[in-house]
């Protein structure tokens, strides 16, 4: 069969008003007619000439002609306009029904003055007649414009009021190559785009599922990290199945006057279902989808009102709408419940942050239109971006050809990409962040008590950098990576975190015999993830597997408290997380104690060169018999 022949053509949708800018439009209307007033009086100042003219009666012109002082008449019907000979016009008029001849004859004037003056005869069109009138009618003209433009704004504005409950949704034509996305367009996420693939298997031959009883899907929900790619894959479904995509974000429903978001989203599911089949995609829903009823997120019946009528909406499909909704948000844990009951939103979907190989391909996608070096490996910043998202992974592709350009190359370099990664991490460089000969020595012992425990302990990450160049907020940074992507943390990788954190802390206190404020966010950090083995993953020897959840209480603001927990059991559950981080600082500081020929040596080379790759790190472990990860 062909398939061309389930093709169903769409229809456009009708236009929604878009919104203007009354003020820039009231200034560009005023500007305009101002405009034309004075082209008006400037063509009216070229027609009529800026001449000296003098109104004189027939008696006085019939004297100047004796004079000779007149070269010529010009004589328009009764009108009779002179010009002397020092260019000086004269008007008058002649008798009527008399020629201008037989008046200067019955004045007296000599044949011979009469032959001297040269007479002009011209029609009377009217012109003149109505460029006299011009200066009068003009500014009356000028005033009716301006009144009919503003009335016409405002009935325009009438118009606009009528319009303030239709959806401001805009809608991505299927048939447009410029803004059409597919699944090839969108790297990763495989089990994402599996789960999809049914929904334009639906979309493109609903009748196939008809017939065997299915029922259609009404709603898929898209939930992931933020920059995991749920707007572009909501977007390369309807691209995939060809049709109509309407998208708007939740916050565009709510208004300060209540029923306007209702209003709206009745006005999007009719333009959807006329133009059905299509999808509607409601970005960050939790806007306007959180629990009904606790007062919190806006919590008031502008809110819940618009929330109702989506839900009432969903259930209002026909089974042959051929109408799905499909929503985003990074917050699941706040909606309401009668979102996500079965017959609104069928489906979940979950975006996870890349893999390697993902990464990989995200990166392959981001790099078509940008010209790489010979010496580029994508295979390598893959390696080197765990935890980054599809958004990172853009963004600092984006970073590396910014660096390219401001170096004046034609193509990217390797040492572009890794430098953008710190860069989308950390922050930049701040280069007019100048330590002292001290604070310089003290920052290289701190991120080289990092490095060496990490390198070490037996399940701590491999370092691939060491820099104590600031960046961002951090004096220096330790860049430390997994060998392998992993979902699952053990106790006993925890248990070293604890002491590479701890490295820094330690080796300031060996060098200088105190501490200072280097190792503030390295301690917040620690006893945080002390507290979760304790609380949350049952990995502590004196309280075992059990876990004090937080969520059992909340404030009137919603934040989660801990529920049910005595005070004498929130001391033991202190005096465990203290031992944890005693044991850990011990564990580090026999390590730094017993490898201080390699603590020096590495703070020294990172004081001469500040930046210690992954190659020139393990040449200094092997050099002082320190085994290599792999």
């Amino acid at each position: 069969m062909s398939k061309n022949n389930n093709r169903i053509k769409i229809p456009l949708p009708r236009k929604t008003p878009k919104k203007k800018d009354d003020d820039s439009s009231l200034f560009r209307h005023l500007v305009n007619a101002f405009l034309i007033f004075f082209l008006l009086v400037g063509v009216y100042g070229m027609v009529k000439e800026n001449k000296a003219v003098k109104n004189i009666s027939l008696t006085e012109l019939v004297s100047e002609i004796q004079k000779g002082e007149i070269k010529e008449v010009e004589i328009s019907g009764e009108k009779l306009t002179a010009k002397k000979n020092d260019e000086t016009v004269l008007v008058s008029k002649k008798e009527m029904g008399s020629s201008f001849s037989e008046t200067l004859k019955n004045y007296g004037v000599e044949p011979a003055k009469i032959s001297a003056v040269n007479v002009k005869i011209t029609t009377d069109t009217g012109a003149a007649f109505w460029l006299s009138l011009l200066p009068i009618f003009l500014p009356i003209i000028f005033v009716i414009l301006i009144i009919w433009w503003l009335s016409r704004q405002a009935k325009g504005g009438g118009m606009q009021a009528f319009s303030f409950g239709q959806s401001k949704a805009k809608m991505i034509d299927p048939n447009d190559p410029n803004q059409k996305v597919t699944f090839d367009d969108v790297a990763g996420n495989k089990e994402a785009k599996i789960e999809l693939g049914e929904i334009v298997d639906f979309l493109k031959n609903p009748k196939k599922f008809l017939d065997i009883g299915a029922k259609i899907p009404k709603g898929v929900l898209l939930f992931g990290h933020p920059g995991t790619g749920k707007t572009l894959l909501a977007r390369a479904v309807a691209g995939e199945a060809k049709v109509a995509f309407f998208h708007l974000s939740g916050s565009e429903f709510v208004e300060m006057f209540v029923g306007v978001g209702a209003s709206r989203v009745r006005d999007l599911f009719d333009m959807a279902k006329k133009n059905a089949p299509s999808i509607i995609f409601i970005d960050e829903i939790d806007a306007i989808g959180r629990v009904r009823g606790v007062g919190l997120g806006g919590g008031n019946d502008e809110r819940e009102q618009t929330l109702n009528q989506i839900l009432v909406e969903m259930d209002g499909f026909e089974p042959t709408a051929s109408v799905i909704v499909m929503a985003a948000t990074n917050r699941q844990d706040v909606l309401d419940p009668a979102l996500l009951r079965p017959g609104r939103f069928d489906r979940r979907v979950t975006l996870d942050l890349p893999d390697r190989k993902d990464r990989e391909a995200i990166l392959m996608v981001h790099t078509k239109k940008k010209p790489l070096a010979a010496n580029t490996d994508i295979k390598v910043l893959a390696e080197r971006t765990p935890g980054f998202s599809g958004a990172d992974l853009e963004s600092l592709m984006n970073e590396a050809a910014i660096l390219a350009a401001r170096h004046e190359r034609k193509e990217i370099l390797q040492e572009d990409l890794l430098a953008s990664i710190e860069k989308v991490m950390l922050g930049p460089e701040r280069k007019s962040h100048l330590m002292t000969a001290k604070e310089k020595e003290l920052t290289a012992y701190h991120e080289a008590g990092h490095a060496l425990v990490a390198s070490v302990l037996p399940h701590a990450d491999p370092v691939h950098k060491i820099s104590i160049i600031s960046r961002g907020r951090a004096g220096g940074y330790t860049l430390k990576l997994p060998l392998e992507d992993k979902k699952l943390g053990s106790k006993n990788e925890f248990i070293d975190d604890l002491a590479v954190s701890l490295g820094g802390y330690v080796a300031e206190e060996m060098i200088l015999g105190t501490v200072t404020t280097g190792p503030s966010n390295d301690l917040q950090v620690s006893s945080a993830l002390a507290r979760e083995m304790v609380t949350r993953y049952g990995m502590s020897d004196v309280f075992g597997p059990i876990a004090f959840e937080k969520g059992k209480g909340k404030t009137m603001f919603g934040e989660e408290v801990d529920g049910d927990i005595s005070p004498a059991l929130a001391k033991e559950i202190d005096d465990e997380v203290r031992r944890l981080m005693k044991n850990a600082y011990e564990t580090t500081k026999k390590v730094l104690t017993e490898k201080r020929v390699v603590l020096d040596a590495i703070a020294k080379k990172l004081i001469e060169v500040e930046n210690i790759e992954q190659k020139e790190y393990e040449e200094i472990l092997t050099a002082h018999n320190i085994p290599l990860k792999k």
